[in-house]
């Protein structure tokens, strides 16, 4: 024991008096650590409490210590009463309270770039197209030179009736000889003007993995094919990012949402996370996939494993790239598309890549999580998925099942799957992070692409998934981040914009995969929990949890019809038992 940490009286070292006095000063400064949090915690009541908490499902109030974790939850007989011997100053709250929301698949960086750019979603033609881009310069004067890019998102070919091209844009006068890069709604393509095109050679041999797309004219590149065009976009600095990560961050936290998982984060952006991570307005939980400079790459050594213990940042997974979109007919398919037959997509990494890239990075430590829209893709990486675990746990008396279990391996949209592939993907467990709306987004022209066969028996499962803990999200900026419009079209199948599903499906489109809303609320709070590595501390209210919680005007199950999901606001939202926002 260092003798000189121990206090002194009168002149003398407490050690003077006997070992007595000293295992009594040790109890006092433990007594003054946890005395600390027990007098600075708060206790909160609201009319009722959805906990997700098994041994307590409904609640009237919780504790929060000053670390901002959950230290009791109980029941009581009025709303407004505190039960039992609970520390702290007690605040009596109108509403209602559920487990904060996270989204299982966003983007966040690129959101608040979208916050600051064009906004596409929803154009039905090439000139309202232009003219939005037109509002956006008027706004922006400073936009469109070599330095800094007018971006923006949102286009669809299927909507304008064509494909856009960079002359599109040059019939514009005002935007004839600007720099301009805007990415389809998947962001699987970018449309580029002809200023853009002028930065590149006369002749551009085709990518693998990628389309460039040159007919009806040059200005779309497509996956693989988009990184010939946005190199030479002048990224935007720390700064910058900054403000885009801030805007994102208050952004979401108006919807009700607490934390996210950042579906592919390149190493410079992750040291700007753990910068930024530390700070006030990092008021969302970021559990950021790792995506190297070059997709579908090792690059372990320009990136650490990283948790913070307070679970603002955790960096332990990988995202790698299957395949392109089902919109663009980018999506890898087993058999050609129904209106396309002579293409069935492209894979963006062959079998055998893809199968070594699984097993090196699970190796490092790192979960692996496999974008995989067509059927072809989700059976690659079944199979990737597979051979890793049977390297990773070579035991043949463990079921990799078991395997799976500990390293939790993902597939990133699970949108198109054989049957067969369904079922081997039940019997290993692997985890199917899932959005919701892309389904009702794609359900005007998904089967087009697929035929009625396969859109029946594979595509867009939901409810027969529902056994693996699917992780729920929305893919923001390419859908709204708004969780409530995605619970709508996960209990649905509706779109909710329009509340409207494709003629023939007056239930909803494939109504049979449907989920009740007790299993959207556990896919947007505790699947995320499972799937980031976090169960019993993020999406439940219970002892030991991180205090994240939203305050809503009623509960979700007493709803007037479920149409209201569709424009449903928050009251509040809290992160680590701060108020992060409040409705005016």
């Amino acid at each position: 024991m260092d003798r000189h940490w121990l206090p002194r009286v009168g002149g003398n070292s407490l050690l003077s008096y006997g070992s007595a006095a000293v295992v009594a000063v040790a109890a006092l400064l433990k007594f003054q650590e946890h005395a600390t949090d027990y007098f600075g915690s708060e206790t909160h009541c609201f009319k009722s409490v959805r906990t997700n908490w098994q041994d307590l499902p409904v609640a009237n109030c919780f504790t929060v210590s000053p670390k901002g974790i959950i230290t009791s939850v109980y029941a009581s007989d009025h709303g407004s009463s505190k039960a039992g011997s609970h520390s702290g100053s007690e605040t009596t709250n109108e509403g209602y309270v559920i487990p904060g929301l996270w989204d299982g698949h966003g983007h966040l960086l690129q959101y608040g770039e979208f916050l600051h750019s064009v906004d596409l979603f929803g154009t039905t033609s090439l000139d309202e197209a232009r003219a939005r881009v037109r509002d956006y310069v008027e706004k922006n004067p400073q936009a469109g030179s070599k330095t800094e890019w007018i971006r923006g998102v949102g286009w669809d070919q299927m909507a304008y009736g064509q494909m856009p091209t960079a002359d599109d844009l040059s019939t514009d006068d005002t935007l004839k000889n600007l720099y301009i890069a805007l990415d389809r709604v998947d962001v699987h393509c970018v449309w580029v003007s002809q200023a853009v095109l002028d930065l590149l050679p006369d002749s551009i041999p085709d990518v693998p993995g990628g389309e460039i797309v040159r007919d009806p004219g040059m200005g779309v590149f497509c996956d693989n094919a988009m990184d010939i065009a946005m190199s030479l976009w002048p990224k935007p600095s720390d700064e910058k990012k900054s403000t885009y990560i801030k805007s994102a961050m208050t952004s979401l936290n108006g919807l009700g949402i607490v934390g996210m998982h950042d579906a592919g984060v390149t190493p410079n952006n992750l040291d700007l996370y753990r910068t930024l991570a530390s700070g006030q307005d990092w008021t969302v939980r970021v559990y950021a996939m790792v995506e190297c400079y070059k997709r579908n790459t090792f690059c372990a050594h320009d990136v650490e494993r990283h948790v913070r213990p307070d679970g603002r940042l955790s960096i332990q997974s990988v995202k790698l790239f299957a395949d392109g979109a089902l919109g663009s007919w980018g999506s890898a398919m087993i058999e050609p598309y129904s209106d396309r037959p002579d293409t069935s997509g492209s894979l963006l990494v062959n079998a055998t890549e893809l199968t070594y890239l699984t097993t090196v990075w699970a190796q490092k430590g790192f979960q692996v999580n496999i974008h995989a829209i067509g059927d072809l893709a989700n059976r690659y990486a079944v199979d990737a998925m597979t051979v890793a675990l049977r390297i990773l746990c070579p035991d043949l008396s463990q079921p990799l099942s078991a395997c799976q279990a500990q390293h939790r391996f993902r597939i990133e949209h699970s949108q198109i799957i054989h049957p067969s592939d369904q079922d081997r993907i039940h019997a290993l467990g692997i985890i199917p992070s899932i959005q919701p709306t892309h389904a009702t987004s794609d359900m005007a022209y998904a089967e087009l692409r697929l035929g009625h066969e396969r859109t029946a028996t594979e595509a867009y499962r939901m409810r027969s998934l529902l056994d693996l803990n699917p992780v729920l999200g929305s893919d923001f900026p390419v859908e709204p981040a708004d969780p409530f419009q995605g619970l709508y079209a996960a209990i649905t199948r509706k779109s909710p914009h329009a509340g409207k599903s494709p003629d023939g499906f007056p239930n909803g489109w494939y109504a049979e995969e449907t989920l009740t809303l007790d299993q959207a609320i556990r896919g947007f709070t505790l699947g995320p929990a499972y799937g980031g590595f976090m169960e019993q501390k993020a999406g439940v209210l219970q002892p030991g949890a991180f205090a994240d919680w939203v305050v809503i005007d009623k509960p979700l199950e007493e709803l007037g019809s479920v149409e209201e999901l569709r424009a449903f606001k928050v009251r509040e939202t809290w992160v680590g038992g701060k108020r992060v926002y409040k409705r005016d």
